[in-house]
């Protein structure tokens, strides 16, 4: 899929759903907020229980650009969890390895993310993790590898290009953005996590 394509998607996905997914859907979706199609400026019809969770969990899904299959899987390790499943499964979504990439401003959209980490870019504690599902534990330490950080990308990202589109550092993660490196320093809490997301209503969706 050439990168034109992925981002027309995106910009659709994003008037779907009602938010902005890329900074280029932000233009897009200030123009246009309402729904594609042809009855897109309609109002929008009383919409059934289902339809609303079913929403709010295509809407947390599309912000970390995963398959329904990493979506259910993440809801299961969460409802296994200890505390509230809602509460887990945001944190157990934050702490993959492309989310904190995202987070720590090293890539300017999440898709973006998980390329650099595919890319075997992406160190933790030293050691090169090519797995974007891989959860980072507290204390761990993210960087770019030393060979990585000389090219032109991750210059840009180190000069911190990309703060104007991303949400501001959240307190869980430690960044050092002119070293290219972060740490996570303890869980997320779901307040602070920069999702936008009703979550209660995604473990209804799942536990119906």
């Amino acid at each position: 899929m050439s990168s034109v394509t992925r981002s027309r998607r995106q910009v659709r996905l994003s008037r779907a759903l009602g938010l902005a997914l890329t900074p280029k859907a932000v233009k897009h979706f200030e123009k246009r907020p309402y729904p594609p199609g042809e009855h897109g400026r309609a109002r929008r019809r009383t919409e059934s229980d289902y339809a609303v969770r079913l929403r709010e969990k295509q809407r947390l899904r599309a912000q970390y650009a995963l398959r329904e299959k990493q979506m259910a899987r993440a809801y299961e390790d969460a409802r296994k969890a200890p505390g509230l499943t809602g509460e887990a499964l945001v944190e157990n979504l934050e702490t993959r390895l492309d989310a904190l990439v995202l987070r720590s401003g090293f890539a300017r959209t999440i898709l973006q993310a998980r390329q650099v980490v595919v890319h075997r870019h992406i160190l933790v504690d030293g050691k090169i993790v090519d797995r974007p599902s891989f959860r980072v534990k507290p204390g761990q330490t993210l960087q770019v590898k030393p060979k990585s950080q000389a090219t032109v990308p991750f210059q840009v990202a180190a000069a911190g290009a990309h703060r104007d589109v991303l949400p501001a550092v959240p307190g869980y993660i430690d960044v050092q953005l002119e070293k290219l490196s972060s740490v996570l320093v303890r869980h997320p809490k779901r307040a602070e996590v920069p999702v936008t997301c009703e979550v209660q209503l995604v473990v209804e969706y799942y536990a119906r």
